[in-house]
This record gives structure tokens, sequence and C-alpha cells, in this order.
């Protein structure tokens, strides 16, 4: 069987089961310490701040280390005890306006610049996401304005 063939057959069957697409987030409970592999001993590579989502590409069998990729790409190891399944998303756009509602002339109820943490409520298959802020203000941006999801 050639590979295109094979890759044909593939596509339909990862498509089916869903979850081998998906893409799993946490967020970092507390400050806490990436490290370059999966121990205490190992290099440090960086102090990540509370709220920071990241991806988790793989997690220990005993659920105490998670390998993530953080907003900038990069890879590392965290201890699993650091990570909250509150999802969060951080603004990637120079300033994203916060609207109202999921419309592009909706009022803007507030500005979001560059690193700035949002706790996520829900998103929309029209390319909007609905958000929080620490104070408590809410609205939806572009998902282009963000990264964690």
């Amino acid at each position: 069987m050639s590979r295109h063939a094979i890759f044909a057959a593939a596509v339909p069957l990862l498509a089916a089961s869903g979850a081998a697409l998906a893409i799993d987030y946490a967020s970092v409970a507390s400050p806490a310490i990436l490290y370059e592999t999966s121990s205490l001993q190992a290099r440090k590579l960086a102090v990540i701040r509370a709220g920071t989502p990241l991806e988790v590409v793989v997690t220990s069998p005993d659920l105490q280390w998670v390998k993530v990729r953080d907003p900038a790409g990069g890879m590392a190891w965290i201890e699993g005890g650091a990570l909250s399944r509150q999802r969060t998303v951080i603004v990637i756009a120079e300033q994203a306006a916060v609207r109202r509602d999921a419309a592009g002339d909706a009022p803007v109820v507030f500005e979001a610049v560059r690193d700035v943490v949002l706790e996520f409520i829900s998103a929309s298959p029209d390319g909007w996401v609905k958000v929080r802020h620490a104070d408590g203000d809410g609205g939806y941006l572009r998902f282009t304005e963000v990264w964690g999801l």
C-alpha cells in the first residue's frame, strides 16, 4: 500500500476519534518553576506567573510532572500540583478590544494589552471568545487575539 493510500485511510479515523486531535490546556495555579526535565534536580528554566495558560503535551504516569508548551512556544516540565484546570487565555495582540457583545461594532468594555491573562468563559464557532478580567469586567474578543484555546 502506498504512503498516500495509508494517509488517506488514516485521516478519517483520526477525525472520527476527535480526542486524538484535541489540545488540552491548564493554567498555572500560583507562580511556579519550569524545569528542563521532570525532576526537581533538573535545570530551572524560568518562573512562570500565576494564571498563565499552558498547553499540556504529556503527563507522567504518576501525574507528578507535566510537559507543557508556554504561550511563546517553549517546552518545559512543571510539577503537576502547580496546575489548575481553570481555563485562562493570554492576550497576544498588542492591544485587544474586549466588546460587550460578540460583534465587531459592539461597544468596547475595556482594552487589554499583550500578556494580560483573562479567564476563559466560552468560545463561539464564529470566532469570538467570552472572557472575564480579574476585576470582574467581561466581554468578547476575537480568538485570533489570544492564546490558550
